[in-house]
């Protein structure tokens, strides 16, 4: 649905902490689908850790948050003049471990908003399982409130 090029209209992120290849479906308000291709050539590798390379779990939640910024910008009047930072992580559970060859499925759902605040259920399948799940807040400002400019 929404390729590389596609997403870097609506993340502000570049390499090497762009975190979404691709959206495989959006329902604007409701939910999306995304995914991550994991190779042995991110970086993140070369420490984490040299002998078994393990995805940090940080980079799992916040690729989740990503395919979570872009349903918000899909579910949203006026994205361009809107900045959403990452709030608050909820319960969130590792389950299993990311390694390089994985294809992380993100999946999120978006439960509320509230104010400037989004609520959202993400889960992050490898292979069928879950690698990690949990909710994640979003808060949403006024780009010119957020940079004191336009």
């Amino acid at each position: 649905m929404l390729n590389i090029e596609d997403i870097l209209r609506f993340l502000p992120h570049r390499y090497p902490f762009l975190l979404v290849d691709r959206v495989l479906e959006m329902e604007p308000s409701k939910k999306i689908v995304a995914l991550k291709n994991v190779t042995y050539n991110e970086e993140f590798f070369q420490g984490h850790f040299p002998d078994v390379r393990i995805m940090p779990g940080v980079l799992i939640v916040e690729a989740m948050a990503q395919a979570g910024g872009i349903l918000l910008f899909h579910s949203i009047e006026k994205p361009e003049t809107k900045f959403v930072l990452f709030s608050k992580i909820e319960s969130m559970k590792f389950r299993r471990p990311v390694v390089p060859g994985d294809q992380i499925r993100m999946e999120g759902e978006l439960l509320k908003s509230k104010n400037r605040f989004f609520y959202l259920r993400a889960k992050a399948l490898v292979e069928g399982q879950v690698a990690a799940e949990g909710d994640l807040v979003a808060s949403m400002f006024e780009r010119e409130e957020f940079y004191g400019r336009p």
